[in-house]
């Protein structure tokens, strides 16, 4: 049987800005090493390709952006094991949701952690689930990134939503990767 993100809970692990990626790199190794690979699942730093400007002007080239420094996203089963690795790991200076004391974490809700996966291209069918026709979504990320509109059709077997959107005054229906929306 498959699993998906609904089979495991999302955890914010917090760092040092500009460490993020030695202390995923940390975190990986000590996965591997520990043998956590069932309870420790994924380990994502939430980056973006944008555009390199020069003057204003786009030089065809494309660069990585951390949308959150600072900060890691971890997939994980929260056992007393994955607990200690994560929080004695290099780097890690704390995880969102705990109060201190040992007492271990709360989980990031599925409506705040799926916008943030949906953005790195992380999409997977229990996603759909809160999704329908008729709703009104947010679209963010591509060349109409900020617009609103309402979902027309979902192709789940393809990834694609077709929403209703105003452009140039006019209501002009856009196919979008799922990925591409959120719900206002």
């Amino acid at each position: 049987m498959a699993e998906n993100i609904a089979d495991n809970q999302w955890y914010v692990v917090t760092t040092y800005a500009q460490h993020e990626a030695k202390t995923k790199e940390n975190l990986e190794k000590r996965r591997v090493n520990m043998k956590m690979e069932d309870e420790i699942k994924r380990i994502l730093i939430c980056e973006q390709e944008v555009p390199v400007l020069k003057d204003g002007l786009p030089t065809g080239k494309t660069k990585k952006v951390n949308l959150y420094p600072g900060y890691l996203f971890i997939e994980m089963k929260m056992t007393d094991n994955a607990w200690f690795v994560v929080r004695n790991t290099p780097g890690v200076t704390g995880i969102a949701g705990s109060s201190g004391g040992g007492q271990k974490p709360t989980p990031v809700p599925r409506e705040q952690i799926e916008p943030v996966l949906k953005r790195m291209g992380i999409v997977d069918e229990s996603m759909y689930t809160r999704y329908q026709e008729g709703l009104k979504v947010k679209i963010i990320s591509g060349p109409l990134e900020g617009t609103e509109g309402t979902i027309v059709s979902i192709d789940k077997e393809h990834g694609m939503v077709r929403v209703n959107t105003v452009f140039f005054g006019r209501v002009t229906p856009v196919d979008l990767d799922f990925s591409e929306i959120d719900l206002i």
